[in-house]
């Protein structure tokens, strides 16, 4: 169940403690975590905040609860002990029990989250939940003498951020506005006016390339590559904002040399040699997600790609004369 991020504001309430001048005041969104202390989500020390709401539905996709916008289930089917409190609580009517343990019919299910308090033994979480600008701002700038001593900031990650761009435009407008350094982690698939909204506010971009040919991309997403590799040229020449790109190497769908070396063209001559490239290994700590989506993990049989074909890659992206390193 998706709703734009202006039908989120009535979930918070317009109990937000920020001055009634504000043009951010009562601006809400979708998020499923905030990190902090982050290393490898740009310059210094940083916090994560990572954002629901992704339109690319990638097979590889280690954040299965980034997706969708509203907070979604997570069941432990291990912890279940089949007493059906979840089933009596559930307003919508969504849950069973089947074989001694609870069932739970997703397509019903609105992320209510009376069951995650009714189950004694801990086996119903929410992934997600709503959140204001000032509960966000609030939290981020707990850390603000990490970002002052390390020449680090606040990074917007997800999901995608820019599936919620009125709500990561006001959090990184506040940011700029406290003096911390912003980065934003995006696929790049959004509409140009969202793209250009926000880069005045963005200190660095962090572009995730998933494949260069627009079948396969299609194929292993849902959509067309176009839009990504139009708007990373527009971010980088147009806009002029620092860009790393990274990429995530998965093997038997991305980590050809023929898609390495389309990427690494595409880079050193569409958008210029100065961009550096991170290439990140698939790993496999989603798995237990999908499970607790009841969904199927369609890679679960893959296995990261080994340290020699790693090198492999890089030297393709060397080869061009860019910068490239194994690892974010």
């Amino acid at each position: 169940m998706n709703r734009s991020p202006t039908s989120l504001v009535d979930a918070v309430g317009a109990g937000a403690a920020a001055p009634a001048a504000r043009a951010d005041r009562g601006v809400a969104g979708s998020i499923f975590n905030i990190q902090r202390y982050s290393i490898h989500d740009g310059p210094g020390i940083r916090t994560t905040v990572f954002f629901k709401k992704c339109r690319l539905r990638c097979l590889w996709c280690q954040n299965p609860e980034s997706q969708q916008e509203l907070p979604e289930l997570f069941f432990n089917a291990e912890k279940c002990i089949g007493c059906g409190r979840c089933e009596k609580v559930c307003p919508e009517g969504a849950i069973t029990l089947r074989d001694g343990r609870s069932w739970t019919d997703r397509a019903r299910c609105t992320g209510a989250g009376a069951c995650v308090e009714a189950c004694p033994q801990g086996a119903r979480s929410l992934m997600g939940r709503v959140a204001s600008v000032d509960d966000i701002f609030q939290e981020v700038s707990e850390d603000a003498i990490f970002y002052q001593e390390s020449g680090g900031g606040v990074t917007l990650s997800g999901g995608d951020p820019l599936a919620q761009p009125e709500f990561a435009l006001a959090i990184l407008k506040r940011c700029k506005e406290a003096g911390y350094h912003t980065t934003l982690d995006t696929c790049g698939f959004a509409a140009w006016h969202a793209v250009e909204m926000i880069m005045p506010y963005v200190d660095l971009v962090l572009y995730d390339f998933k494949h260069m040919d627009p079948d396969k991309h299609k194929q292993y997403t849902g959509f067309s590559n176009e839009p990504i590799l139009r708007n990373a040229k527009g971010i980088h020449h147009e806009l002029k904002v620092p860009m790393r790109a990274r990429y995530a190497v998965i093997p038997g769908y991305n980590d050809g040399e023929e898609n390495a070396a389309a990427l690494a063209d595409f880079i050193a001559n569409e958008l210029d040699r100065s961009v550096p490239v991170d290439l990140l290994p698939f790993h496999k700590y989603g798995g237990a997600k999908y499970q607790r989506l009841d969904r199927v993990d369609e890679l679960a049989e893959t296995s990261p790609p080994s340290e020699a074909a790693l090198a492999a890659l890089r030297d393709i992206f060397l080869s061009r004369g860019l910068t490239a390193k194994i690892g974010g």
